[in-house]
């Protein structure tokens, strides 16, 4: 049987607007994780949600607190998956890549300063190298050798339109993409029949890395959208079973989507555009 202590221990982390958090982000982290359960090799340990902030600029974008508010909602009831809200309470935009490192620097340095669930102490000893001042490592026990297996690995999950904007001109650095797919991993769900592994195939930064880019078929359908649900709620149609009971209650207490929300940010040139054509041309 394999040894459970010598699988690979992952973290998913999903960002984006959650604007509303639908049943299928939250499907994508058990489709995920059924992925990495079935190889044998790797052990999920923890779902991250990150909406992002405000400053963004994406067209109808609600405000942070509210869709950081429902996808804790969305989660209540899950052992695993959390919502993290650092991202969400940043001033600026910030690139998914800092996001990564700054969850992948968590799990090495936990900061007893962050929430609970934010501090476990994931980082198994004989991993770090060096001392650090004032840091008490763990006790080392004793014939164990470093194991690059005792870090999680903190891996992006996302759907098929996420990877394939990799594409869009300006909305993503190419040395962002490459350092994500090399050093942290793609988990990207797709649908049977989707054209993702042509994408990566005409992709020479993907292709070169391929090996780590998880691609996970959805073979049970289903096109439920965050789009799709506030065209449904602008025009007074029941989103029910499209997103959790508890979410649908706060949209409706909280009056959320309408046409004056949805031409939001109407004629703003989205944070990423602005700042990579910016950089582009300096």
């Amino acid at each position: 049987m394999e040894d459970p202590d010598k699988k690979t221990e992952v973290v998913l982390l999903a960002c984006g607007s959650f604007n509303p958090i639908t049943n299928m982000h939250l499907r994508l982290f058990e489709l995920a994780k059924d992925y990495f359960n079935e190889t044998g090799k790797y052990k999920v340990i923890k779902g991250i949600i990150s909406p992002v902030g405000d400053a963004y600029k994406k067209k109808g974008l609600i405000s942070a607190n509210h869709r950081v508010t429902m996808a804790k909602l969305a989660t209540k009831n899950s052992d695993w998956v959390e919502v993290d809200d650092w991202e969400s309470s940043q001033s600026e935009w910030l690139e998914t890549l800092k996001v990564l490192r700054y969850h992948h620097q968590k799990l090495l340095s936990p900061d007893p300063t962050n929430s609970p669930q934010n501090a476990i102490p994931l980082t198994k000893p004989g991993r770090k190298r060096k001392q650090e001042p004032n840091r008490h490592d763990p006790v080392k026990k004793k014939n164990q050798s470093p194991d690059i297996k005792s870090v999680p690995q903190v891996k992006l999950l996302c759907g098929s339109d996420m990877l394939e904007s990799f594409g869009i001109p300006n909305l993503w650095k190419l040395e962002d993409i490459t350092e994500i797919v090399e050093n942290h991993g793609l988990v990207c769900i797709s649908r049977a029949g989707n054209n993702v592994q042509k994408f990566i195939y005409e992709s020479d930064i993907l292709w070169r890395h391929k090996n780590n880019i998880h691609l996970v078929e959805e073979w049970i359908t289903n096109d439920i959208s965050a789009t799709k649900i506030r065209r449904a709620l602008r025009r007074g149609q029941s989103i029910r079973y499209l997103v959790p009971d508890v979410v649908q209650a706060y949209i409706e207490k909280n009056n959320l989507y309408s046409p004056e929300s949805e031409d939001r940010n109407a004629g703003v040139i989205l944070a990423p555009l602005q700042k990579n054509a910016s950089d582009s041309k300096n």
